[in-house]
């Protein structure tokens, strides 16, 4: 059960506007982040959040599941999303930036995506997706990874 679980119980707070979910190291993988996806779908009144996912072996798809979840989230105005040391590669960055891609009220946005094996398409889709969130005025993107990134210039 573990986060797919805990996403369950979220989907069912529709008029939760606030939420900080600290899940540090708990191998949630892409079953869990993808059911904390699908929860958080539900929770469209949500202008508030922060997901601290760090080293939970999250990949592509659970990256992606999560990204199909905060599409639905509208209201969202500051996002903190923190998924370093997972392994969310260029399919998981760019399932993000699509998600992000509807959330056109956020004014605040912090990614930290250090250690994911994001490549030069993976940067290039998150940065599609944030392209459409016109309403930002505050952008933190960390993008270090253990590979160089190459962008054709």
């Amino acid at each position: 059960m573990g986060a797919s679980g805990l996403g369950s119980g979220l989907a069912n707070c529709i008029n939760l506007s606030n939420l900080t979910l600290n899940l540090v190291g708990n191998q949630i993988g892409d079953e869990g982040a993808s059911g904390l996806g699908s929860g958080l779908a539900n929770c469209i009144n949500l202008s508030n959040l922060t997901l601290n996912l760090v080293i939970n072996q999250i990949g592509g798809m659970g990256a992606s599941g999560l990204g199909s979840g905060l599409a639905n989230c509208i209201n969202l105005s500051n996002l903190t999303l923190n998924l370093v040391g997972n392994q969310i590669g260029d399919e998981g960055a760019s399932g993000l930036g699509s998600g992000l891609a509807n959330c056109i009220n956020l004014s605040n946005l912090t990614l930290n995506l250090v250690y994911n094996y994001i490549g030069a398409m993976g940067a290039s889709g998150l940065g599609s997706g944030l392209a459409n969130c016109i309403n930002l005025s505050n952008l933190t993107l960390n993008l270090q990874q253990k590979q160089f990134i190459c962008f054709g210039l």
